[in-house]
């Protein structure tokens, strides 16, 4: 069997980080910059995350360092240094000769990169996310489309229901679960027929 095979379309592995035990580099000081770590605070706002810019171009990314006491700006041009003691690394300027600089060093130091706007030096994509309190979807169109991501994330989050009633049956699952006796085939048995008979109330 070929695994490598087109038809098997996006072949990313998706994964929910927690960024609070995990420190990220984000370079940059612009739109771009702003755009992901604004993305970063709202799904992780206890996320260890330091900034390196040469300018800061939108005082927003100021605000938001000042509410959140676990984010470190650094206006000054990035360093090799910078790497050191982080797991992620984020590039975000319009500089391509230092986004390809840090990636070449990142890959030696086996840090996880993504560069913004260019797949072919990225490690791994940032999703668009819909959230309904402790439900998160992430989507990605393996890199090709952004847009089409950004579509599909105010779809779901016009049809979905309200953050209320999705917490309210995730809690109640949660409880349901812990009172099950039997094996793990059976819980997921009964489980699966009480979401279906939700899931058919809402078609």
């Amino acid at each position: 069997m070929n695994y490598l095979s087109e038809n098997n379309g996006n072949t990313l592995f998706p994964v929910f980080l927690k960024l609070h035990h995990l420190h990220t580099l984000l370079v940059g000081g612009g739109n771009v910059a702003l755009e992901k770590l604004e993305a970063l605070l709202r799904n992780a706002p206890l996320a260890k995350v330091t900034i390196v810019a040469d300018e800061v171009r939108r005082p927003e990314i100021w605000d938001l360092v000042a509410q959140h006491p676990n984010v470190v700006l650094l206006e000054r041009n990035f360093e090799m240094s910078d790497l050191e003691n982080k797991d992620l690394v984020i590039c975000a300027t319009d500089n391509r000769a230092l986004h390809e600089a840090i990636k070449l060093e990142t890959e030696k130091r086996s840090l996880l990169t993504n560069v913004a706007d260019t797949p072919d030096l990225c490690d791994f994509y940032l999703c668009s996310i819909v959230k309904r309190g402790d439900l998160k979807i992430g989507i990605s169109t393996n890199g090709k489309s952004p847009t089409l991501a950004k579509r599909m994330r105010e779809y779901l989050n016009e049809t979905l229901p309200d953050t209320a009633e999705i917490q309210t049956l995730l809690n109640n699952l949660k409880a349901v679960r812990d009172k099950l006796g039997g094996d793990f085939d059976y819980k997921v048995q009964k489980l699966n027929e009480i979401t279906a008979s939700w899931l058919e109330e809402k078609i």
